[in-house]
């Protein structure tokens, strides 16, 4: 069996089991009285094509859990508006090149509490407990299957093929200008939470050497990159992360003459530090904690750096032409119009195409939709001033988060609505801990936000439901229970 590969993969699906999982998913639901009854507000138009309570950007794994939360809480006038094709939602069967996820089988994600909603749950299903026991780690574009099972199983509110263009605030909403299938259109939200990822508040991070090559050249490993055309050629990768390896590792795999890794650190991290401290405690606490406790944590960690999994390693050692440098940071790098070349403090190294794999970057001026905001959102560089020894400047452009992952005003009054959009993505680590991307903890980050939803709209509307409570007229006891009767 190769790295990655399912040990269910040759197995026959057993398509009755999971019909019976399907009905026992029904009754579980039906027993928690999901989805929970609508109390909310109703909308009055306002002159937009149509107006939700909540809009959510992205419908991948974390804007998945988000309709679920909602609909738990009673927040029932509610979409998901996605870029993508349907079923090609989030990275999994794009630019994620793990041949398995990460993460351990046994972790929970997005299935809110419910046993019956795990992956462990529709995986055994359809292959049994032997194969479930067999698995090392899940297969990659096997969770996408289970996403796409988990939002057919629980009709989720998703619209495919939705451009969000600009989102605006408009006296007591957002409006959002979007095209998609049906055209142009202008849709409502009371609040919008932004799903949409590792790159979801600013993009790619390429180092300023990139500038000196041709953008024909050079790709970065979260872009499509024809792999196929790398067939014959010498390929650098540079980083040192998971994604870089992955990326090397499809290069070889495409046929590459040969790809060299280059990482700037004298050797490969080896310890993923934050796994050392995860609890519920770091899942619930974190956003309590002191900023200098938090920027403390994170920044060790980051200057530790997450390690690549061994397997992701030895996917790219494993060919004679897959190589590692460690030490070597870039000094240069030049476009002859031939060749790419690459100086290092190891000597040069001549190639045809460069991979980056460095990360993202936190820039909301670089998303276009958040244009009329992006000015205003308070950072933590604005918020926080760290000891000399841990300066940080990645840390130091994440947003300041309040405690429903909403952004806050850098002057105050300047940009209503502000406090009602809500950062769901990689960029609110640095506030609420990894609630908003990673696998553990999803279900925790949706159901935060959900509750933190139906508290604000509690006070929003008040008055609304203060009158329904006068207008309520429907009595539990009608009068003829007993009879009056005289004191003896």
């Amino acid at each position: 069996m190769h790295d990655g590969q399912s040990p269910a993969e040759d197995a026959a699906v057993d398509h009755e089991s999971l019909d019976a999982l399907e009905a026992q998913l029904r009754r579980d639901l039906s027993y928690l009285n999901y989805p929970a009854k609508n109390w909310v507000k109703p909308l009055d138009p306002s002159g937009e094509d149509e107006t939700f309570d909540v809009v959510t950007i992205g419908a991948g794994m974390v804007g998945l859990a988000i309709a679920v939360a909602l609909r738990r809480e009673g927040i029932q006038n509610t979409v998901c508006l996605d870029a993508a094709p349907t079923g090609r939602e989030g990275p999994w069967v794009t630019t994620a090149r793990m041949r398995t996820l990460r993460s351990p089988k046994i972790l929970l994600g997005p299935a809110m509490g419910i046993g019956s909603l795990t992956f462990r749950g529709w995986f055994v299903a359809q292959y049994g407990d032997a194969a479930w026991d067999a698995l090392d780690k899940i297969p990659r574009v096997m969770w996408m299957d289970y996403l796409r099972w988990y939002r057919k199983v629980l009709d989720l509110p998703v619209r495919n093929e939705v451009h969000v263009e600009s989102i605006r605030w408009e006296g007591d909403r957002f409006l959002l200008d979007t095209t998609g299938p049906e055209g142009a259109k202008v849709i409502g939200a009371r609040r919008v939470a932004l799903a949409t990822g590792r790159d979801g508040l600013g993009g790619e991070s390429l180092p300023p050497e990139a500038a000196n090559i041709d953008p024909a050249r050079r790709a970065h490993s979260n872009e499509d990159i024809d792999f196929k055309a790398l067939a014959g050629k010498r390929v650098a990768v540079i980083g040192a992360g998971a994604s870089a390896f992955d990326n090397a590792a499809v290069a070889l795999e495409s046929g590459a003459a040969e790809v060299r890794v280059l990482c700037r650190r004298p050797d490969v991290p080896r310890i993923n530090k934050l796994t050392g401290i995860g609890s519920p405690g770091i899942v619930h606490g974190w956003y309590s904690l002191p900023d200098a406790w938090k920027w403390r944590l994170l920044h060790y960690n980051d200057s530790c750096q997450t390690p690549p999994p061994g397997t992701s390693i030895r996917r790219v050692t494993d060919f004679p032409n897959g190589h590692l440098h460690t030490g070597c940071p870039i000094r240069s790098m030049t476009d002859s119009g031939d060749d790419v070349v690459i100086e290092t403090p190891r000597g040069a190294y001549t190639c045809d195409f460069v991979i980056f794999g460095t990360g993202f970057q936190f820039n909301a001026s670089r998303r276009p939709e958040l244009a009329a905001f992006a000015n205003n959102i308070l950072t933590w560089a604005d918020a926080f001033v760290p000891p000399p020894s841990e300066q940080d400047e990645a840390l130091a452009s994440a947003p300041y988060l309040g405690p429903v992952f909403e952004f806050r005003e850098r002057r105050a009054g300047a940009t209503p609505g502000l406090n009602r959009l809500h950062c769901m993505n990689y960029a609110a680590t640095l506030s609420h801990s990894k609630l908003t991307g990673d696998i553990p903890a999803v279900t925790q980050g949706a159901t935060r936000f959900a509750q933190g939803v139906a508290t604000a709209f509690l006070a929003e509307d008040i008055d609304h439901h203060y009158e329904r409570l006068l207008a309520f007229d429907t009595p539990e006891v009608t009068g003829d229970e007993w009879t009056d009767e005289p004191l003896p």
